[in-house]
């Protein structure tokens, strides 16, 4: 049977970001094209067959973006962004987290399945400035593109806008036996797409640009390189694309309409790969793709787009052909039924500007909206309630799990949404209905993950419980949160800037 090649965005078209009114072109900057800038893989400290041990450093620096002046900028033992984490399925994991930078920060865990709230890193997690938070877990997950993110309530978009992200890797046996590139920065390619606008002397300033709809930039960053290009080498060559904006979505396809196969979203390899000439993502959502580069010959040059706008040019190098096909069967998916009796959980993400909402309500971070019991299977229903005339799609995320999207306005899915994720686009006015099952006990944030509306209050919180074993959290509140600030910009908790609150 001939396979299906899917040629459209499969979003709302209304609801693109290209018809917000405060919506910020792209801008090809007039720079020399640069080399598509590999983050480094974050060396353990010391390794052994079960355990690893790291340190994963929030720090200042500047960055080289535009010829001129240098930009002040943050990351994670790196610049900006940060070194590539890569965990192994089955290891015990040691995390030391410094914070070298002038304020708070937290180290939030996105897409992994660890305890809540501390080790998830929430805005219950802070790291004072000049100390070093320690924190435990196991990886037991498939093998996925994950990330790390600074997430400390209601800085959190301020913060990943200075440069705190970073793409974390989880490896397993099973993705170890698929016909997949996997020889990282050869075959195997990161690509962290951002937008920023640069000032005066080419710095950043959030304030200046920002919206509570979601800040956004002129200029694209792949992996913190302006106007990149990348050598292709290998015929066939995996992409694993970290929508890592504040508020940009990405319709990604090629200059000529190269059809690419679709392996993997946020929590994992799909059950089939899907085939596609273009692809939409919202924010926080992981896609790989394998390209095969097979047509083209030495000396060609292939283009990745959004929209219009170029964004990482693959210059066709010599390389050994190679007839590796991806098999119809990638992975079974373990597919649990609801557990029987419990009521379906309605969410609703409401409204836009600073009018955001779950649930009719403003995020407390003292306040548990919700509770479900570890292990149980239960079915949300996640309505976004802007109109469809003028609304916007609303990403949708969870802390500390993994989930299924069972459907969209009770019809189908989208092609690529078979597999494990943790944040899916709500168009206006739909529902989306998902499968939520919770692992580990824990207080964890489900919000929106355009950066400013979690700021802005369209987040909320569950507590994941073991009945046999009650607990209790200590939670993080405002008044010490923006006395925190205070002290450290010296200045008065009335006087702390807090975009959205």
């Amino acid at each position: 049977m001939a396979k299906k090649v899917y040629t459209d965005y499969f979003f709302d078209e209304p609801a693109y970001n290209t018809h917000d009114g405060g919506y910020i072109p792209l801008v090809t900057p007039k720079v020399e094209p640069q080399p598509l800038a590999i983050p480094p893989l974050l060396k353990p400290d010391r390794q052994t067959d079960t355990d690893d041990y790291y340190t994963v450093t929030a720090q200042e620096s500047e960055t080289q973006f535009l010829p001129g002046k240098k930009t002040k900028t943050w990351g994670y033992n790196a610049g900006f962004l940060g070194q590539t984490i890569v965990f192994r399925n089955g290891k015990q994991t040691h995390m030391d987290l410094e914070n070298k930078l002038p304020e708070l920060t937290t180290f939030h865990w996105h897409g992994l399945n660890v305890p809540g709230p501390i080790t998830d890193g929430g805005c219950h997690a802070p790291v004072y400035p000049g100390e070093t938070n320690h924190i435990d877990f196991k990886v037991h997950q498939p093998a996925a593109t994950t990330w790390l993110h600074a997430h400390p309530c209601p800085s959190t978009a301020t913060q990943v806008w200075k440069g705190l992200a970073t793409m974390v890797i989880i490896k397993d046996d099973v993705e170890d036996q698929l016909p997949l590139p996997r020889n990282y920065g050869v075959d195997d390619i990161p690509l962290v797409l951002q937008d920023r606008e640069f000032h005066d002397d080419n710095q950043f300033d959030y304030r200046a640009d920002y919206d509570p709809d979601g800040v956004q930039g002129h200029t694209a960053l792949v992996n913190g390189t302006v106007n990149p290009y990348f050598d292709v080498t290998t015929q066939r060559v995996r992409l694993r694309i970290l929508d890592g904006s504040n508020r940009r979505e990405w319709r990604l396809h090629f200059n000529d309409d190269l059809e690419f196969a679709q392996v993997a979203s946020d929590g994992g390899i799909l059950p089939a790969p899907v085939y596609m000439t273009k692809v939409m993502m919202t924010c926080a959502e992981r896609d790989e793709i394998v390209v095969d580069f097979g047509q083209y010959q030495p000396g060609d040059e292939v283009t990745l787009m959004t929209d219009d706008t170029p964004l990482c040019r693959f210059r066709i190098k010599s390389f050994v052909p190679d007839d590796t096909k991806l098999p119809e069967h990638l992975v079974d998916i373990p597919d649990e039924p609801p557990t029987p009796d419990l009521p379906v959980r309605t969410i609703t993400m409401d409204g836009m500007d600073d009018e955001v909402a779950l649930d009719g309500k403003k995020f407390d971070m003292s306040r548990i909206d919700a509770r479900q019991k570890v292990g149980d299977v239960a079915i949300w229903e996640i309505r976004n309630t802007n109109s469809t005339e003028n609304g916007m799609v609303h990403p949708f995320h969870v802390h500390g799990t993994q989930f299924r999207v069972l459907a969209r306005n009770d019809g189908p899915v989208y092609p690529n949404e078979h597999g494990l994720k943790d944040t899916v686009g709500v168009n206006p006015g739909e529902t989306v209905r998902i499968k939520v099952k919770f692992e580990l006990t824990g207080v964890y944030m489900y919000h929106c993950h355009i950066i400013e509306h979690e700021d802005g209050g369209m987040m909320a919180q569950i507590e994941s419980y073991d009945p046999q074993h009650p607990q209790t959290y200590h939670l993080m509140d405002m008044d010490t949160l923006r006395n925190a600030f205070a002290k450290e910009q010296g200045i008065k908790p009335e006087d702390v800037w807090m975009p959205g609150m």
